[in-house]
């Protein structure tokens, strides 16, 4: 199995609302077309914080992370918000989301970004075992306001 982990590219859009159906599915939310769009579009725009990077597994797109980059009040450096990382579900286990998270923190070093962080659902046992090799939870509990 190859896996390349690269920039999102425009020909990868199909495949990318494939598994962004997956995924909102997966969180049981409905994200309408407009702002799935959006995202997507946002992605590709150099006014906007908001990038992905692509799993590629023997030449097919299997999974995508979508981050921003943010300034901080506690550091100097900015800081990257992993906001979704999602894998096809056949091609768990395999190290994908290793190698997308491997390789955000070294973009990370890279760029002399001070912090990579993000959150995901407490009972998601298949994401945390994941997670939990590169850090514990930090404890913080998660308040969120939607308008």
């Amino acid at each position: 199995m190859s896996v390349i982990i690269r920039d999102a590219a425009p020909g990868d859009e199909a495949r990318w609302r494939e598994l962004w159906a997956g995924y909102t599915t997966f969180y049981q939310v409905d994200v309408p077309e407009d702002v799935t769009a959006s995202v997507w579009q946002r992605v590709f725009s150099p006014a906007s914080p908001l990038f992905m990077r692509v799993a590629e597994v023997d030449g097919a797109v299997e999974g995508f992370a979508i981050c921003l980059t943010h300034e901080g009040t506690w550091v100097k450096e900015p800081l990257l918000y992993l906001e979704d990382l999602f894998l096809d579900a056949r091609l768990r286990g395999r190290g994908i989301g290793k190698a997308l998270l491997d390789d955000l923190v070294a973009m990370c070093k890279a760029k002399g970004w001070s912090r990579l962080y993000w959150h995901t659902n407490e009972d998601n046992a298949t994401a945390r075992k994941l997670y939990d090799q590169y850090v514990k939870s930090d404890g913080h509990v998660r308040y969120r306001m939607s308008f």
